[in-house]
């Protein structure tokens, strides 16, 4: 695998174009100034395993953040440990260019079913009153599936965040991602209607307490936008390959399905 694995302009300008698109999305929640719409299948793709990998956009109106400041909270790491409800572990592994590094990521799942974990090569780019961050799975030599987590595929996640003003943004998040496993249609379904908003309200209240937090957290310290005071190792990105979703074991978790559906029940 060559250096090529790094992301170039046309997956940034593809990335964008999917987050504004609106054809061949369906509204699955519109409240409040947060909407969450799942990508329709083509009719190609209907009944094919790409239709294991869905596609979810979830868009928020933020009127008291800015876009640069929600562009830092997505970068923080140290930041993420105070805000991020579901995170178990999360680390930067090493740094692959001056807008590029690996990473390391992994979740709490609702019981019963089994924890998730990622690895990410992520990359980002500016422009003007434009802020992007893409990510996609990749495979390190040093960080193997684990046997007590399993290991999610991202075969696009990221962030569009675009200003509106001095203190406000229109926030993208856009995901196409294997979760694994087998999970239930109904817990795809509720993810996409109720954790998502839920996960970008999370988001916006992170932005909101971020100025003070950063203030009195080593506050000029952004390495993400000056890449010379980053302290990770540089990786050749030829030692990374793309993580393909059919290259790891499924994982069966249909006797969960009880469980998971009376859970549902007690919860609506």
């Amino acid at each position: 695998m060559c250096a090529d694995i790094l992301p170039g302009d046309k997956v940034f300008s593809d990335f964008r174009r999917q987050c504004l698109s609106v054809d061949n999305w369906h509204s699955k929640y519109d409240k409040n100034g947060m909407e969450v719409w799942v990508e329709i299948p083509s009719i190609s793709s209907q009944g094919s395993k790409s239709q294991k990998v869905h596609k979810i956009r979830c868009r928020m109106t933020i009127k008291d953040v800015s876009a640069e400041t929600m562009y830092d909270v997505l970068h923080d790491s140290e930041y993420r440990k105070k805000w991020d409800p579901t995170m178990l572990e999360s680390f930067d592994i090493a740094r692959l260019s001056s807008n590029a590094d690996v990473g390391y990521y992994s979740w709490l799942c609702p019981k019963p079913l089994k924890n998730r974990d990622v690895v990410t090569l992520r990359s980002w780019q500016v422009n003007d009153v434009e802020y992007m961050i893409v990510n996609y799975s990749v495979k390190h030599p040093a960080y193997p599936p684990r046997k007590d987590l399993v290991r999610a595929v991202s075969v696009l996640t990221g962030y569009l965040i675009v200003s509106t003003g001095p203190n406000s943004c229109l926030f993208t998040y856009l995901s196409q991602a294997d979760p694994k496993g087998s999970l239930p249609k109904w817990v795809v379904n509720k993810a996409s209607q109720v954790l998502a908003p839920k996960v970008l309200k999370c988001v916006h209240k992170a932005g909101q307490g971020y100025p003070q937090w950063k203030a009195q957290n080593a506050p000029s310290h952004k390495p993400w936008l000056h890449p010379e005071q980053s302290v990770l190792p540089m990786m050749d990105a030829s030692e990374l390959s793309i993580q393909r979703a059919d290259s790891l074991e499924n994982v069966d978790e249909s006797s969960t399905r009880d469980a998971l559906e009376n859970e549902a029940e007690d919860s609506s």
